[in-house]
């Protein structure tokens, strides 16, 4: 495979998304990747401010003859998901991406590329480096942390954007106009729980959940991948209940926004049970791996002895624990009404993790519906407080509902199918786009989001086609030049 991605066509975008892939640029981790893009507005003499919240505005005045045209957001976010192999040792906060082309895709080598939303990033670096590209005014806002909790767009105030429209660039399928897309509600839930020293003669394993795909939790929700909590959780009821199989820690999941692919336990097995244990847990993983034939490679359900511990956490509170996570709603809820194929509310079990004296608990509810979202989130808390959890919910936001009147749709519709003899597919997304959150600090905002197609995003399957890359390009050029007149 080749490595050298600056050759491939349009050579602009690439060249810069791959001068991207070389700054480290992990959610929170955002001043290299934030300092690149202040740099590269200076260097072109554009206008450049960072707010509060760490949000970057460059300003490009419009081409002459073209100052009649709306002003136009280009929005992208600068940071990445950052995900990675077993066993490929990288360090997100210090080490370059390493894409590689592999036939018509652009991937990583055993990590997320970030072309979620480096991509987005690297398009509107080239139409603010082009003078070539006629259009008008343009703003080109950067937003901040958007993959952990959108902060960069929570905190945009009102007046810092005078656009009339904004594009935003983050939408993973060439072709698709989208304009809606779904709220969402974190929840945070906490065990307080002391451990207690260990009585009885027990053998101490490692249970490892792994293998699985993972992904995007709206993206990819649709998919009814396995979520390795949900599944480590299932196997300890089983061991619990048959023979009295203790916990001592757990470590699942790593991030709000990612179906979780790993999730790992330290546990106690009664020395009369070992032999029945590890045969249960054999069991497990053949039956696990048979349930998601088709759509997992392979569920891998490691059992490794390992080093006694002194503690343990309290039984009763694993029990509570085992008994919530197996009864909370997870996965695909209800699918749209209104849009065939589109998932209307979805809940993803994203991390648990113990810590000394708790064990926390994320988990993110994505729906179009707030009637909905906030029945799941009544269900989900009336499960984890019944089994004695402290349940808070943080960081809701609305979807954003279509405007099918929209004028710069239109345009988009018209450019669209001008350019590839073929009419673009509006629909709308079950993710937490940025354009919900902006639009209700911009409410008169016209917005459109799109995308070249990325496949697997949030996960180190993440890839890019590059044949879209180019179709992307081209017709956001076209959409600039034919943008609606003030």
């Amino acid at each position: 495979m080749s490595c050298n991605i600056s050759k491939l066509e349009p050579q602009n975008v690439w060249k810069y998304f791959s001068e991207i892939c070389a700054i480290p640029h992990p959610s929170s981790h955002e001043e290299a990747i934030r300092e690149y893009v202040v740099n590269f507005a200076k260097s072109h003499n554009l206008e450049c401010t960072v707010d509060k919240a760490n949000n970057i505005v460059v300003r490009k005045p419009a081409t002459p003859g073209m100052e009649g045209k709306k002003v136009v957001a280009l929005q992208s976010h600068l940071d990445m998901v950052p995900q990675k192999n077993n066993e490929k040792v990288f360090d997100f906060t210090k080490d370059a991406i390493q894409p590689c082309i592999d036939g018509e895709w652009v991937t990583a080598d055993g990590t997320t590329l970030g072309a979620d939303n480096g991509i987005g990033i690297a398009a509107t670096l080239a139409v603010l480096a082009d003078d070539k590209i006629q259009h008008g005014a343009i703003e080109a806002l950067f937003t901040a942390t958007e993959e952990t909790g959108m902060h960069g767009a929570f905190g945009l105030e009102g007046g810092v954007l005078n656009a009339d429209i904004l594009l935003n660039l983050d939408s993973e399928t060439e072709g698709e106009l989208y304009v809606g897309c779904a709220g969402g509600l974190d929840a945070n839930i906490t065990f307080k729980c002391e451990n207690v020293k260990i009585e009885g003669d027990y053998k101490t394993f490692e249970i490892y959940v792994k293998g699985l795909k993972g992904g995007h939790s709206g993206v990819d929700i649709i998919l009814k991948r396995a979520n390795a909590n949900k599944l480590i959780f299932k196997a300890l009821k089983i061991v619990n209940e048959k023979y009295g199989v203790q916990l001592a820690s757990i470590a699942g999941g790593d991030l709000r926004n990612a179906i979780p692919r790993e999730s790992k336990a330290v546990v106690l097995v009664p020395v009369e049970f070992e032999a029945e244990f590890i045969k249960e847990i054999k069991t497990f993983e053949v039956e696990a791996d048979a349930q998601y034939k088709g759509i997992e490679i392979g569920v891998e359900v490691a059992l490794t002895p390992v080093e006694a511990v002194a503690t343990m956490i309290d039984p009763k509170v694993t029990i509570n624990l085992i008994n919530a996570i197996c009864d909370v709603p997870n996965d695909i809820i209800s699918m749209s009404t209104s849009m065939i194929g589109l998932v209307q509310t979805s809940s993803n079990l994203a991390i648990v993790k113990s810590n000394e004296g708790e064990i926390h608990i994320e988990c993110l509810l994505r729906s179009s519906s707030n009637d909905e979202k906030d029945s799941l989130a009544k269900d989900m808390a009336s499960v984890f407080e019944a089994q004695g959890a402290i349940v808070e919910f943080t960081g809701g936001y609305s979807g954003w509902n279509p405007n099918m009147e929209s004028p710069i749709l239109k345009a988009m519709g018209d450019s669209y199918e001008a350019l590839y003899g073929k009419k673009a597919e509006v629909t709308a997304i079950h993710a937490g786009l940025e354009c919900g959150v902006i639009g209700g600090v911009y409410p008169k905002m016209d917005m459109i989001s799109f995308g070249p197609t990325i496949c697997f995003p949030h996960s180190p399957d993440e890839k890019v086609n590059i044949e879209s890359v180019a179709k992307f390009w081209d017709f956001l050029c076209n959409t600039l030049n034919n943008a609606p007149q003030k």
